[in-house]
């Protein structure tokens, strides 16, 4: 899935970043607004970790995006 539909979709794919990083909080997630480079920044910064294994995470979850599962 391009990251273009994640970010159309933001609202129904918050639930799913909400349940992959759990200390994003509801605000965390309404200032990245779908915007790819502040998640990571906001995963390296909550978790504390690398921006590269920031940037691993946020792949492997684009990854698992499904349009039939995640925006119904």
């Amino acid at each position: 899935m391009n990251w273009d539909t994640i970010q159309g979709n933001w609202k129904q794919a918050t639930g799913k970043a909400k349940e992959q990083w759990g200390k994003l909080t509801d605000d965390d997630l309404d200032v990245i607004a779908g915007k790819r480079d502040q998640l990571a920044g906001k995963i390296q910064e909550r978790y504390g970790i690398a921006k590269d294994e920031a940037e691993k995470q946020l792949s492997a979850w684009e990854k698992k995006a499904n349009d039939d599962a995640w925006f119904k």
